[in-house]
Formats: C-alpha cells, sequence, structure tokens
C-alpha cells in the first residue's frame, strides 16, 4: 500500500481524538497510557507529544485519569453526545439535500452582558454547516434542524436562538447567488480535491496490508476526513458550483474505510488486548 501522504498527518491531540472516537469507545471506553503511546508510535508520534496532547485533552474535558491496574484515560460522558453526533455526519456523511425538502434558519440576538455567547454560536453554527445570511441570520438545510437543536441545548445556548423550517426561498436574488455569497463554496470544494489528491492513491493500492499498516493509513485519512462533513452542509444539488468535489472525497472515504477499518481494529485490540463485538459503523 501506499505510504500515508505527509501532507496529511495532522496533529497528536486530533489523531488521538480519532483513536478515541474510532476504537477506544467501542472497546470499554478505556486506555492505558502506554498502550495509546504504542499506538501513536505507528503513527510516528513520540510519548513526550503524546503525554501533552493528553494533558490538553485532559484539561479540556474531553478525557478524565482513570486507573484500571495501570494508568489510563476514558472518554468523559459529556463528551459522549458529540461523538455520537460525529459517527452521523462522519459515516453518513451528507448527499445533497432535496431543494423541496427547505431550510432551517437560526435567529439569534445576544445581549452585550453575554456576548461571549455570541462568539460561541457564530463558531458552533458554523461548525454544524450553517452559512450566515446576515448578522445573526444562518442557515442550512432543513435535516440539520435535530443536529442544531442538540447542539444549542447541549451548549446552554437555545435561550439565545429562535429556530425556524422554511419550505422555499421566496427572495429576490438568485438563489444559487445568494448561497455562493452565505457559504465558501470554493473553500470546502478545495478541501475535498485536496483529500482526493492526497488519498486517491492509497484507495487504488492493493489490499495485501497487514493491521498495523491498515492502522498507519486510517487514523490519519480518518482524521483528516472528519472535518469535512462539518464544513459541508449537504446544500441541493442545484445551488452547487458545476465541479463539486464532494462526490470523489467521499467515493475515496468510502473505498477506504470498507478496506482499512476493520484491520485497523483488529490491531488496536491486538496492541491493548482488549476487544469487543460491536460491528464498525
Amino acid at each position: 500500500m501506499p505510504q500515508t501522504p505527509q501532507s496529511a498527518l495532522p496533529r497528536p491531540s486530533s489523531l488521538i481524538h480519532t483513536v478515541y472516537g474510532e476504537f477506544v469507545r467501542r472497546l470499554g471506553g478505556w486506555i492505558s497510557i502506554a498502550d495509546l503511546i504504542a499506538l501513536m508510535a505507528e503513527l510516528d508520534v513520540d510519548g513526550p507529544a503524546v503525554r501533552s496532547a493528553i494533558s490538553r485533552l485532559k484539561k479540556a474535558g474531553t478525557l478524565l485519569q482513570e486507573r484500571r491496574g495501570a494508568t489510563g484515560y476514558r472518554l468523559a460522558p459529556a463528551v459522549e453526545p458529540v461523538f455520537e453526533e460525529g459517527d452521523r455526519r462522519i459515516f453518513h456523511s451528507l448527499e445533497p439535500a432535496d431543494l423541496a425538502d427547505g431550510w432551517v434558519v437560526a435567529v439569534f440576538s445576544v445581549p452585550e452582558s453575554a456576548r461571549a455567547h455570541r462568539h460561541q454560536l457564530r463558531s458552533q453554527l458554523s461548525r454544524l454547516g450553517f452559512g450566515n445570511a446576515a448578522p445573526g441570520v444562518w442557515l442550512a438545510p432543513a435535516r440539520l434542524l435535530p443536529d442544531a437543536r442538540r447542539l444549542l441545548e447541549r451548549l446552554d445556548l437555545s435561550a439565545y436562538v429562535h429556530l425556524f423550517l422554511s419550505a422555499e426561498y421566496a427572495g429576490f436574488a438568485d438563489l444559487r447567488t445568494a448561497v455562493a455569497s452565505w457559504w465558501d463554496l470554493p473553500a470546502i470544494d478545495a478541501q475535498y480535491a485536496a483529500f482526493s489528491d492526497a488519498w486517491r492513491p492509497v484507495a487504488q493500492g492493493p489490499r495485501t496490508e497487514g493491521p498495523a499498516e491498515a492502522f498507519r493509513s486510517y487514523v490519519p485519512m480518518l482524521t483528516r476526513w472528519r472535518r469535512l462533513p462539518y464544513l459541508d452542509p449537504g446544500l441541493p444539488e442545484p445551488l452547487l458550483p458545476d465541479t463539486w468535489s464532494a462526490g470523489a472525497a467521499r467515493a475515496v472515504f468510502a473505498e477506504l474505510h470498507g478496506k482499512l477499518a476493520e484491520p485497523s481494529l483488529r490491531y488496536v485490540e491486538k496492541v491493548t488486548g482488549l476487544s469487543h463485538p460491536q460491528e464498525s459503523p
């Protein structure tokens, strides 16, 4: 199999996030620091970098230290809904929505005394894939309403936001032109194209790799992919550029996920001695 592209190697904390989300959750939710360091060594991340990244994740409330014969870390219960949402977006990434399904519109007004929430709202709605139509007005395809409700409730931001469902656009500007101003479509398209360019050679490689080799490719690939379904809300096809790269990128991801996920899990089980019968997403 072709080597993992060097340009595709993410930060240690992002790689650890992926290892927990894709493997550790399915193997009981806890891993010893020694086993995590052994896994990360396969990704060319040394022990001090792992410990530094773990310290940051612990400080952020993502991981909790717990001793089970050996010192290790488990995911904090509060972040489980975030990973569950990630499963839906990452492994069932959105095909283009149907234009007839309409839109979810989020309108928020935050008093000056709580202005920190204003930035939080903007960043979190953007992270979900909402586009900014005007100050305090964000929108996305209607099927993102459940994700938006869960996010706002989880972050205690629902008091500042009104959510509406709109069946159709009844404005004056051409909708395709308006959408191009609400989302940075060229930037999203460029990231899809870069993903395909980096990982297509790996997808087209032979299927003879062992579990360790699969793990070395799969974790960086998944780490890079998992951002893209959030940047892209799955806009209706008539509103997308003619040369939209998402379909090709999804095909590369699906090929690699199908090829590498299971042997990667076997490798993690071998290193950690943990096992779980749950199937891969």
